[in-house]
């Protein structure tokens, strides 16, 4: 377990290298000297957990800065539907969500047993909160003062829940960990219990149609919903997201084209969208899009 999160840490620390010094464009026996390893050892460990090469890592890195967006998309009109792409009901499929009930809440969480525990992933620690009914909360988290601060956070919300640190073999934690850690569909439905206003969820079920290495801006949600006037109030409730990753609240960016904020640190969201678009475009790909703009060194 300790070796495992060694190299979690190894490659966030890789990740986060080629996203700060992309402009000397690092090659690999950079890299890999940096991290202790040789070349091809480097070059399998990089592989295997980001399901890309440092070179198209490195690719997209230089594509999306080159650009000022991850992908550019046509302003679309107020009844464009967030779920008509493959990709966006293919993640519907397996990501479902129900609203805790007002009583339930009221009663700050009594008869509700409560599951926790921390899950390593390539863009940073986790922490994950479930009842009997699905996922309750998963957030990135620091340092252990900050899970600390977040758990209390959670358990003052619902003070009269049966709280319970799992010891790893939850089957819906085993789900999202595996999820998280390869990236391929589960065999099983990760369901979410989400609590919020009703606003606040129909924005949260928009951005689950949002198909991996596609963006929105805050506009395009508030016209998904039918509330076209709606921008800021979409941007609140999109900053209340319990759900990281999972509702990819990443992927609403401001209409400039800039990043904008994130709750969990806006460099991680930079690097998520970074990763998202190399996993769903080839260096080719990834190249046709900078025209002659630049050339992508290796």
């Amino acid at each position: 377990m300790v070796f495992q999160e060694k190299q979690y840490k190894l490659i966030q620390n890789s990740i986060e290298y080629i996203v700060n010094h992309y402009e000397t464009q690092p090659n690999l026996e950079t890299l890999a000297s940096l991290s202790g390893l040789s070349p091809s050892h480097f070059q399998k460990l990089f592989l295997s957990y980001v399901g890309v090469s440092p070179k198209q890592f490195l690719a997209s890195v230089t594509i999306t800065h080159a650009k000022r967006i991850v992908k550019k998309r046509p302003i679309l009109d107020t009844s464009y539907d967030l779920g008509l792409s493959g990709t966006g009901r293919l993640y519907d499929l397996f990501i479902k969500w129900e609203g805790m009930t007002p009583g339930v809440y009221k009663s700050g969480g009594k008869g509700l047993s409560l599951f926790y525990e921390t899950i390593q992933t390539i863009f940073g620690e986790m922490f994950i909160v479930s009842s009997e009914i699905g996922v309750q909360s998963l957030q990135f988290v620091s340092s252990h003062e900050e899970k600390e601060i977040l758990l209390q956070s959670l358990k003052e919300e619902f003070p009269n829940a049966d709280w319970i640190e799992s010891d790893g073999n939850r089957d819906l934690h085993k789900t999202v960990k595996e999820y998280l850690q390869t990236f391929s569909p589960p065999n099983k439905r990760i369901q979410l219990s989400l609590v919020g206003t009703p606003f606040q969820l129909k924005v949260w079920q928009s951005l689950l149609k949002i198909p991996m290495g596609e963006n929105r801006n805050y506009g395009e949600i508030a016209k998904s919903i039918g509330a076209p006037k709606a921008s800021r109030a979409v941007g609140s409730a999109i900053g209340k997201n319990p759900i990281a990753f999972l509702i990819p609240c990443h992927r609403v960016i401001q209409s400039s084209g800039l990043f904008g904020g994130y709750r969990w640190d806006p460099k991680r969201k930079e690097i998520l969208l970074i990763w998202e678009n190399a996993k769903t475009n080839s260096i080719e790909s990834l190249s046709h899009l900078m025209g002659d703009e630049s050339s992508v060194r290796h």
